[in-house]
């Protein structure tokens, strides 16, 4: 891009050496040629600073050479945020859309973009993810009439009406307005992540032995269960017959999904739950899944910070709603 503006601020920016392996924008002035008003002409660059000294700066744009710049020629510049990795660019309905293979017993129905799951046969306490309606993206209808159709699939399976939506989004407005209540403690956040970047941190954790963390200083009688499932791994540990820890996997494409990681609070603090993980990682690394994801409930501080320290951030926020005399009981429901 070429401007005659900004002369006067030659010499006056934010860069330096402290940027140096930072994303920049930078205008510098382009000597001996005109910008189109007959004044001086200036061009801008974007891209990685990875030298700066000597008088100039070098700045790696995404494609193409690195350009050398003389720091003296630079009129403004300033660091601005790293580009989204493209696992961020994809939206959240796509995201999600890696979820259903984790519950292959699931029935789902589509409303346009919506999907309908319920679990005809569960064991235990439903689980919520796999019994509500996802209500990301346009559903085709009317949203009332989108709101209708979840209304009457749940009714015919003798099931409460429940939805997932996206934090603070149209269709979590339009549920509230309708008198749809939030359920407590449903609100989570996906969080991505690269599998390679994830196995590389949890490798520590991998050279261990199960056994010996799940003993302690104290013999017992600990074992260890690895399954997998065609696209799914499901790993438990017990003590006896008492289940004591686990978690699943599944690839859906090249993306890994994590679910159901725990370890029972007496064993906490041995690494069983890094350990676990760099379990379900390095068999998804192995089945050439690049992109890690899972959910996570905002409340849940201690896994918020197992995750974060392997690098996963945010990509959107979720949240329940219930028809209004069913909203209570669906906060017992298992995530």
């Amino acid at each position: 891009m070429d401007s005659s503006e900004g002369l006067h601020e030659m010499g006056k920016h934010l860069l330096g050496p402290h940027v140096v392996g930072q994303r920049v924008v930078v205008r510098r002035i382009l000597r001996g040629q005109t910008g189109p008003t007959g004044g001086p002409a200036f061009t801008d660059i974007l891209g990685v600073c990875t030298a700066w000294g000597e008088g100039r700066c070098l700045v790696q744009p995404e494609r193409g050479p690195a350009v050398v710049i003389a720091i003296a020629d630079i009129v403004s510049g300033k660091p601005v945020p790293p580009r989204p990795s493209v696992r961020h660019r994809v939206s959240p309905e796509e995201a999600e859309s890696h979820s259903l293979v984790l519950w292959p017993q699931v029935e789902t129905e589509q409303v346009g973009a919506w999907v309908l799951r319920t679990d005809p046969a569960p064991v235990g306490r439903l689980l919520k993810r796999a019994n509500s309606a996802l209500a990301i993206g346009d559903p085709g209808l009317p949203l009332g009439e989108a709101a209708e159709a979840v209304t009457r699939f749940y009714a015919a399976r003798e099931r409460e009406p429940l939805v997932q939506v996206l934090a603070d989004s149209p269709e979590e407005r339009f549920f509230a307005d309708a008198g749809w209540e939030l359920v407590p403690g449903g609100d989570a956040e996906f969080l991505i992540g690269s599998v390679a970047r994830t196995a590389r941190a949890l490798r520590p954790a991998a050279a261990l032995d199960f056994e010996t963390l799940l003993a302690g200083n104290r013999p017992r009688e600990a074992q260890v269960g690895v399954v997998s499932d065609g696209p799914r791994l499901n790993v438990e540990l017990r003590i006896g017959n008492r289940l004591v820890g686990g978690g699943r996997a599944a690839r859906s494409g090249d993306w890994l999904g994590v679910h159901a990681l725990s370890v029972e609070p007496e064993l906490r603090r041995r690494g069983l739950g890094r350990r676990i993980m760099a379990e379900l990682v390095e068999w998804g690394a192995e089945q050439g899944a690049t992109t890690l994801w899972l959910h996570v409930e905002v409340d849940n501080h201690a896994a918020q910070a197992l995750y974060a320290s392997l690098g996963m951030t945010p990509h959107h926020a979720l949240r329940y709603l219930a028809a209004p005399a069913s909203a209570s009981r669906h906060a017992f429901l298992r995530p």
